[in-house]
């Protein structure tokens, strides 16, 4: 699923415009992206917490050539599923 079919997938549950689901979702996004920018976490009960976590630098090694590479530490975005969304898939 796309961000124009989950916007369609919105609206239609919600019985809300296109417009308004987009703007719903847009809204969301930005809320998320703010939050985990600041370090914080991102909870959605049944659904699943969206958390950052501090990659440490280690060495890698280019494929192609087989020489080492060191690769830098950085942050990266965690999702980690709900009971709910678990169950559910399951």
């Amino acid at each position: 699923m796309n961000k124009a079919e989950l916007i369609e997938a919105m609206a239609a549950e919600a019985g809300m415009t296109k417009a308004d689901a987009k703007r719903a979702l847009d809204s969301f996004l930005a809320a998320t992206h703010k939050a985990l920018k600041k370090g914080d976490r991102v909870a959605l009960v049944g659904f699943g917490s969206f958390s950052v976590a501090k990659r440490a630098a280690r060495k890698g090694r280019n494929p192609q050539t087989g020489k080492e590479i060191k690769i830098g530490a950085k942050k990266v975005v965690k999702f980690k599923a709900g009971t709910e969304l678990s169950k559910a898939v399951k």
